[in-house]
């Protein structure tokens, strides 16, 4: 009977779909979470980009139409077409080997117990700002050797093969027998055996004299050879010393290299002593002594990194200096996430580690590397305070790029609307990587 009663019961009222709440229904509920965020994005998003796209239209004063004007500067603009062919070689290379470093790094310290402090260390420069970070390489790049690091390292290594002239601003002073010859000196008359032959120079500052040069002495004449004093014919005082003679305060150009040269071919060289003295063979006499353009040779300076042919180069090895960490730590994540018994079973099969790393870590890592490509892309397009920073003022020109191009023009010149065009042109640059990337992420999560 109570099942049948139950049977025969009426349905119970259905539940309502939209149940209300206290707020009101549950799209008014979402609307009023979400308005905060519509208004900063449209106020902080929609409206600049929108206004960018109306002001690339109007002329510098803003108040006429100026039709595709501003946009035929883009590629009419000497600054404009640099920049836009440095933003290329931006987007070509400093992805690149920013995801190359990074792979490489975390796969060579997968296995080593030291891996994550380097990882740690290879991290560090992202905590560090665009700005620091540009007045940081400002001054690695300085020419100067003793500022810079970059060329400190550069002249270390240069002069460890090739030694620079301690004798750079050495020249022939008055009453000197030597006169120029390309780019040294040579003596005007021939010398002969059995006699001593004086070649003074002046313009090596005492401090900057060799240290193991000693005080000069007058060579003593030896039957069938050529001796000869070569030395620094100054000595501090107004009216000391004699000309043309070592004084007791004079020291002798240690390592000075002397060739005898006869009917223009070098039939003998030496190399003066501590004290400047040299010995020449028989072979020498008659001959005229030339000191060769090797002893007057300038130091070696480096490599003038913020020069127009170096300087994007430079700053590009700035940037990625930053975000070779970033790319390192994304893919390391990705190669926790390989599965070890595929690498292991090609291992048993005999594959070697670069096989192993050719053809299994890097195709299973293809979805990481191009996230961390296309991420790194959408960055450098944008790409500004390093720029500004690092290129001095000689070489910014060279080093230009669209978002600095997009200042100069906006605030440096006054011209707001090529400034916008320039604004909208970099918009359409990246909406295609920001789809590409979109689509895609929802492949991976379709998977």
């Amino acid at each position: 009977m109570t099942s049948a009663a139950a049977a025969g019961a009426a349905p119970g009222p259905a539940a309502p779909r939209n149940r209300k709440s206290v707020t009101g229904t549950r799209r008014a509920v979402a609307a009023l979470f979400l308005l905060p965020t519509l208004v900063l994005l449209g106020a902080l998003v929609v409206y600049p980009i929108g206004y960018s796209i109306v002001r690339s239209f109007c002329n510098a004063s803003g108040d006429g139409f100026a039709g595709v004007d501003n946009y035929r500067a883009l590629f009419t603009d000497d600054g404009i077409r640099t920049a836009l062919k440095n933003n290329v070689v931006w987007v070509v290379f400093a992805p690149a080997v920013s995801t190359a470093l990074g792979l490489i790094f975390a796969v060579l310290t997968e296995r080593v117990r030291w891996g994550t402090a380097f990882k740690l260390v290879v991290f560090m420069p992202m905590a560090i700002s665009m700005l620091a970070a540009g007045i940081i390489f400002r001054l690695v790049y300085d020419q100067d050797p003793a500022k810079g690091v970059a060329n400190a390292v550069w002249v270390g290594v240069h002069d460890t093969f090739a030694q620079s002239s301690a004798f750079p601003k050495a020249h022939p002073g008055r009453h000197s027998p030597l006169t120029s010859d390309r780019g040294g000196f040579i003596t005007t008359g021939t010398v002969h055996t059995g006699k001593s032959v004086m070649l003074p120079l002046v313009g090596v500052a005492p401090d900057q004299m060799p240290d193991g040069a000693k005080r000069a002495v007058a060579a003593k004449p030896e039957p069938g050879k050529v001796t000869g004093t070569t030395w620094q014919d100054f000595t501090r005082g107004k009216g000391v010393g004699r000309l043309g003679a070592p004084d007791p305060a004079e020291r002798g150009y240690s390592g000075m290299k002397i060739e005898a040269v006869k009917d223009g071919r070098v039939v003998a060289t030496a190399k003066a002593a501590a004290d400047g003295t040299f010995t020449l063979p028989a072979t020498a006499d008659g001959a005229r002594l030339r000191l060769p353009a090797g002893n007057f040779k300038e130091p070696y300076n480096g490599v003038d990194w913020l020069g127009p042919s170096l300087v994007t180069p430079a700053i590009i090895g700035s940037y990625v200096w930053m975000w070779a960490g970033f790319a390192m730590v994304l893919i390391a994540a990705g190669l926790a996430g390989v599965p070890r018994e595929l690498l292991e079973a090609a291992r048993v099969d005999g594959a070697s580690e670069w096989q192993v790393f050719r053809r299994i870590t890097v195709p299973l890592l293809a979805p990481v590397l191009a996230v961390v490509t296309v991420t790194l892309m959408i960055n450098v397009l944008k790409v500004f305070d390093l720029v500004y920073i690092i290129s001095p003022g000689s070489s910014q020109d060279d080093a230009n790029v669209l978002a600095l191009e997009l200042y100069r023009k906006g605030f440096a010149e006054g011209q707001p609307g090529i400034a916008s065009a320039i604004a909208v042109f970099l918009l359409l640059l990246v909406i295609p990587v920001m789809l590409f990337n979109v689509r895609r992420l929802r492949r991976e999560v379709r998977r």
